[in-house]
């Protein structure tokens, strides 16, 4: 959480409370204070998809909390409608009429007009890995780490299973948002996210990659990402802070079962 940009907001709220604003003016205030703790307010970006749902569940909430109850309606009714009827407000309402269109066509023009502009430099896709992670309150050599529950794919099938079923309920209650349903980088987030996220299908990722590969990522998530991996926007979290370590491993194995990739040996990095 962006805890300046939540006390600058309580602090504007606070300060407009000494203030006589009709409803109306309220409920644009509140708006405005949602939008700018959906937007700011985390330390990791969220996309603007997701800035739009959860503005569009608090402008249902806004309308929602005016219509139960008449003396509000009529509070918000009454400016509202000596806006539209009376002349003392022609002139501001000539104003609205006018910005309003102007500035749908700006966004559409400048959105349509705005230069490519290149990375400030390369990006690599998989960047390297520190050689030890502190994570859930453990130190991990990543150079040596394997997935501690790979081994009962052979040794316990069925608890290999269990594992599996696990990871799959993990990622569909966290990751599928971005990832899509079928693992191919394209969840109802992507449109919002920069770069897209990873396509586990494509065979250029998981079977390139080592289990402990994938941990550090998932568990480190953009905010670990060093700059070798920039320019980065994602709005992927360290999932540190919401899964435990058995969450995360689970995941891993749900994600390869699923694609049919093999997670790369040691020795094929050794040699």
């Amino acid at each position: 959480m962006n805890w300046i940009i939540i006390l600058v907001v309580l602090t504007g709220l606070v300060v407009l409370r000494r203030f006589k604003l009709g409803m109306l003016a309220w409920l644009g205030v509140w708006w405005f204070a949602a939008l700018v703790f959906v937007r700011f307010g985390f330390d990791v970006a969220v996309p603007m998809s997701v800035v739009k749902l959860y503005m569009g569940i608090v402008s249902l909430g806004l309308m929602a909390y005016v219509l139960s109850d008449r003396n509000r309606l009529k509070q918000v009714q009454e400016p509202l409608v000596a806006l539209l009827t009376e002349r003392s407000h022609a002139v501001l309402l000539g104003v609205i009429a006018l910005a309003i269109p102007s500035a749908v066509a700006a966004n559409i023009y400048f959105g349509m007009t705005a230069p490519a502009k290149p990375p400030v430099f390369g990006r690599t896709v998989h960047p390297a890995p520190p050689t030890e992670l502190n994570v859930f309150d453990k130190e991990f050599d990543l150079v040596s780490l394997d997935n501690p529950y790979r081994h009962l794919e052979e040794a316990e099938p069925e608890e290999f299973a269990t594992r599996v079923a696990h990871g799959r309920e993990v990622y569909y209650e966290n990751c599928f948002y971005c990832h899509g349903d079928l693992l191919a980088g394209d969840g109802m987030f992507i449109h919002g996210l920069n770069p897209i996220p990873t396509n586990f299908q494509d065979q250029g990722t998981l079977p390139i990659l080592q289990e402990s590969f994938v941990f550090w990522r998932i568990t480190k998530g953009a905010p670990g990402l060093p700059e070798e991996g920039g320019p980065w926007a994602s709005a992927m979290p360290a999932w540190e802070k919401f899964l435990n370590e058995d969450e995360v491993w689970d995941v891993i194995l749900f994600i390869y079962d699923f694609t049919g990739a093999r997670p790369r040996a040691r020795h094929e990095v050794d040699h």
